[in-house]
């Protein structure tokens, strides 16, 4: 990525954490806002052309944290964050259930595309804001199939 490119999202990534700074909300859905708006960032550093942020179909329950595209393939990408790995880690949340309810939306998603047979691929975005640490992601490309 072009060293202006790097800077302007640093800058915008910078802006956006000072305008959510003032918002009350429950700590696990500040951890989980903070997260997504890592992810954004995370994602178009690693040269993914995300269009969708919490992409709801209207028609079933639920929503896309991500939608991107990685070259030609279109990813929907679950975004878990944690402030700890004491417990489990952020994936194994992404149980057979919520791929039931990503797959569901991700078909509806794809229906709205004038190339509805476009590569599609599921990711799991895994982040850790541990105390005194720098964030760690992990990106799983791939992570469950559409079966």
């Amino acid at each position: 990525m072009p060293l202006l490119e790097q800077t302007r999202l640093r800058i915008f990534e910078g802006f956006l954490h000072v305008l959510d700074r003032g918002s009350e909300r429950a700590a696990h859905l500040e951890t989980g806002q903070r997260g997504e708006r890592a992810a954004f960032f995370y994602l178009r550093r690693q040269g993914y052309i995300v269009v969708a942020r919490g992409w709801r179909s209207g028609r079933a329950p639920g929503d896309l944290d991500l939608v991107a595209w990685d070259g030609d393939t279109v990813c929907f990408i679950e975004v878990k964050t944690r402030t700890t790995r004491n417990v489990a880690t952020a994936e194994a949340a992404v149980d057979d259930h919520k791929q039931k309810t990503l797959r569901r939306l991700a078909r509806h998603y794809l229906r709205q595309l004038p190339n509805q047979e476009a590569p599609s691929r599921f990711d799991i975005l895994s982040i850790y804001f541990e105390k005194e640490k720098a964030a760690e992601f992990e990106l799983f490309r791939g992570a469950f199939d559409w079966i």
